[in-house]
């Protein structure tokens, strides 16, 4: 490689939000990747019959609008699993998910050479510590899985660098240390960190797990409107007296952002048909199958995360699900929502706990935590955070764009020799 640096685009590839960007007289520059915004929720949609893909708030407004198509929605998280090259007819052709993912990165590229009139050949990308933390060789699997999609996309060559360090180097300097606390959709990434006075920086140590955003709303989602489709539901015995729980399975998948595609078959409509013709609380699985047969399962979904968010601010909220039956929701209340995620926000904190033992770190020593990603801004998460680092402040400045102004920072000198 010569000594010119290639022309390199800095990409935020998030389980629900994308960005792109890069270095202008030393600031991050993000670019408008839709008009006026320069986030992208990380969505697609398909239209019935048509070649060709929706991305972002297209896509979006195509599912609430009940077109016709396949909406999908936290394909990042089939990273570095089997299901990432199955394949689905779509818009009149067969693809796999890896595929999808990379016609994604693709337009995002397009775009970002549209606003700037820049070609851009190589990638700096954020990727969590870890994609699947309780396995390794999935782990670098899902790496590999990403790679093979930006080079899918048109990119020659990419680096990857791990979001909090790249939220760490759009953070302000701060003498001390610090930990980075990086709550995404899909993982939650910890970094620990010490800066002096002259902003030197060193990284003590980097550690993740796979919980995020949409792991919330699925636990959310099965303990408060699961139950209205029929989740633990008695079914009665076709071969016999007394009656069994309905399986679990379908409704944890229906929970589960990226799980519910693979539930539009005729194989699992005919199950749930099965269970609401044998079922004690018939009216409630006949909203499951009404969900299944008009694919409403992302709208069920948005409903469980706008629910999440209204209760993070106010003391009481509500998930709406008039879109399966008129007056029908669920109250949401913020102490409901804590209790609902005790055990997950738990092993978020047990996570950061050990970042912090890597480092060889007492928690009273950090005297910052920097949160990053939507979800770092839940109250339960902002709670267990100042409980662990008592001596620490809270800096939320930069939260929804840190990750993607790290990187937008670094991309010029990411293939420097």
């Amino acid at each position: 490689m010569s000594n010119q640096s290639p022309t390199t685009l800095g990409i935020d590839f998030g389980t629900s939000n994308s960005a792109a960007g890069l270095a202008v007289a030393g600031r991050p520059y993000l670019i408008e990747l839709e008009p006026g915004e320069t986030t992208l929720p990380t969505a697609v949609f398909f239209e019935e019959g048509q070649r060709g893909m929706r991305i972002g708030r297209s896509a979006t407004r195509a599912l609430i609008d009940g077109e016709e198509g396949r909406f999908m929605r936290a394909l990042k998280s089939l990273l570095g699993t089997p299901l990432l090259y199955e394949e689905r007819r779509l818009g009149g052709e067969r693809l796999s998910f890896a595929s999808i993912i990379a016609r994604f990165l693709a337009a995002v590229k397009s775009q970002a050479e549209a606003q700037t009139r820049m070609v851009f050949t190589h990638a700096l990308s954020g990727r969590p510590v870890k994609f699947h933390s309780k396995d390794a060789a999935r782990n670098t699997k899902a790496e590999e899985d990403l790679r093979a999609c930006y080079l899918e996309a048109g990119f020659t060559d990419v680096k990857f660098l791990n979001e909090p360090e790249a939220a760490l180097r759009a953070a302000p300097p701060e003498p001390g240390v610090g930990l980075i606390v990086d709550i995404g959709g899909g993982t939650s990434d910890f970094t620990v960190f010490s800066q002096d006075v002259n902003g030197h920086t060193e990284i003590l140590a980097s550690n993740g797990v796979r919980i995020g955003g949409t792991d919330f709303d699925r636990q959310i989602s099965i303990d408060h409107v699961m139950p209205l489709l029929g989740r633990g539901s008695d079914i009665k015995n076709a071969f016999g007296g007394g009656t069994l729980a309905a399986p679990n399975q379908i409704f944890n998948d229906l929970a589960t952002w990226q799980m519910i595609p693979f539930l539009y078959t005729g194989e699992t409509r005919r199950k749930a048909a099965d269970l609401a013709a044998h079922a004690v609380e018939r009216e409630k699985l006949d909203l499951l199958v009404d969900v299944l047969e008009h694919e409403l399962g992302h709208d069920v979904a948005f409903a469980v995360e706008r629910g999440k968010i209204t209760a993070n601010s106010q003391a009481e909220a509500r998930v709406d699900l008039r879109m399966l039956k008129r007056g029908l929701g669920t109250p949401l209340s913020s102490d409901l929502m804590q209790t609902s995620l005790a055990a997950t926000v738990s092993e978020v904190r047990t996570c950061a706990a050990e970042t912090l033992q890597l480092a060889d770190v007492t928690a009273a020593k950090v005297n910052r935590i920097v949160l990053v990603g939507g979800s770092s801004l839940l109250q339960v998460i902002e709670q267990e955070m100042q409980n662990l680092c008592p001596n620490a402040r809270l800096h939320r400045d930069n939260a929804m764009t840190a990750v993607a102004d790290g990187l937008a920072l670094s991309a010029q000198h990411a293939f420097h020799n």
